[in-house]
């Protein structure tokens, strides 16, 4: 996985989270499959289609934070994850 400070597109921008279909016992590997880039400021309600219950491994940025809700339309249980 790559670790919170690396987390930048190909051009430098800065990302707050990505998050990953495949997770592993294994750390290195871990991270794989689709990813899901969420930029800065980012406010997404619901998941985009096909990631629902899908996500595994996740990293989070730093400076960053990203809050999950077990259910669609932020409801439900919430928790937070941050670098």
């Amino acid at each position: 996985c790559p670790s919170a400070s690396e987390l930048k597109t190909a051009n430098g921008t800065r990302i707050c989270a990505q998050l990953y279909t495949t997770d592993s016992p294994y750390y290195d590997q871990c991270c794989g499959g689709s990813v899901l880039v969420v930029p800065p400021g980012s406010d997404v309600p619901y998941m985009p289609h096909g990631w629902g219950a899908e996500a595994s491994s996740l990293v989070v940025g730093t400076r960053c934070e990203l809050t999950v809700w077990s259910r669609a339309g932020k409801k439900g249980n919430k928790k937070k994850f941050s670098a």
